[in-house]
């Protein structure tokens, strides 16, 4: 008596769309990408906020000395001006899911991780929020991986 052997069966093709029902990390990758779109444009926000406040009034935010990075917060706030209309931007193409918006935002969002590192002296708590949810951003929309059609 001979029996063919079965080939074992074969797991179904990972469903890697925002919201899909895919493998753990990539469900947590795609709500991830939804989450930080919400959160970048959340951040950016609060970014073109703190922009405006510091150039329309130089005496928000407490001087401490000499610092490397001798900017005046005139000038901090037009960076954090700027990189928060670009945060906000880059954070409404990700709810397309488009590539180029997530390459877009990851840029910004380096940008972003960038001058809050540089803004800890200012406002230390708020900066490390900020750059902990810029590396949570940053990690879902590098770990998002679109889904194939192949």
């Amino acid at each position: 008596m001979t029996s063919a052997a079965h080939p074992p069966p074969t797991p179904p093709a990972s469903d890697r769309t925002p919201g899909g029902s895919g493998g753990s990390g990539d469900s947590w990758a795609a709500g991830g990408l939804t989450l930080g779109g919400t959160l970048m444009v959340v951040y950016g926000l609060f970014a073109v906020l703190q922009g405006i406040a510091a150039i329309a009034n130089d005496e928000v935010y407490t001087s401490f000395g000499e610092y490397v990075f001798a900017f005046d917060l005139t000038a901090w706030g037009w960076i954090h001006l700027v990189v928060g209309v670009l945060v906000v931007l880059a954070g409404l193409g990700l709810f397309t899911g488009a590539t180029w918006a997530r390459v877009a935002g990851a840029c910004v969002v380096g940008l972003a991780l960038i001058a809050n590192f540089i803004w800890l002296p200012y406002q230390p708590f708020w900066s490390i929020i900020m750059i902990v949810t810029g590396l949570f951003v940053l990690w879902s929309v590098f770990n998002y991986r679109a889904s194939s059609t192949a």
